[in-house]
């Protein structure tokens, strides 16, 4: 698949123009829109600090597609100690960081489209080079999103993934 022809919706009949490859959350689901103005939160579009004791990363969850040399993702946050939250912002400028052992975290974005909820699935973030997102590698168990990050997904799967993020009500009712 090296081109990307987009796809006909089947929720609202439109030609879309793209399949989009990855969707990405805006911040943790804890972080609530009051936080915005406290002094003791963060939201940017990498980090997160919620009340001074809750600390977030945003990462990829990379999903080969079969058949093809792409990969699908989800950009979702990560929820880290205070101490490998402190480490991973002391390296976040610095060469080399990707050399970093990976931190252990909980998967902190609710990707509406998995039964059960993604909530806290247990996660290692790996540091990548500099101005790239860290990579999140599930705990591989049987969760729906664990296997699709092991064995990958079909084209079809991303399209379905589109529509459902393009038209959730749609989805919910299916």
């Amino acid at each position: 698949m090296t081109s990307n022809p987009g796809f006909t919706c089947s929720c609202c009949g439109s030609h879309h123009v793209e399949l989009p490859m990855n969707h990405s959350a805006e911040a943790p689901c804890f972080w609530e829109p009051s936080f915005a103005d406290s002094t003791d939160c963060l939201l940017s579009p990498d980090q997160c600090v919620i009340r001074a004791q809750h600390y977030f990363v945003k990462g990829l969850i990379e999903i080969p597609i079969t058949g093809s040399d792409e990969v699908f993702s989800w950009a979702a946050w990560i929820s880290l100690s205070r101490d490998n939250f402190a480490r991973s912002a002391d390296l976040w400028d610095t060469p080399g960081r990707e050399t970093e052992e990976p931190y252990f975290g909980w998967l902190s974005t609710d990707l509406f489209l998995y039964t059960p909820s993604t909530i806290n699935l247990k996660t290692h973030v790996h540091t990548r080079p500099i101005g790239q997102r860290p990579l999140i590698e599930l705990e591989p168990t049987d969760h729906p999103l664990a296997v699709e990050q092991r064995t990958g997904i079909t084209v079809e799967r991303v399209r379905e993934i589109a529509e459902a993020v393009l038209h959730p009500a749609d989805s919910e009712s299916k």
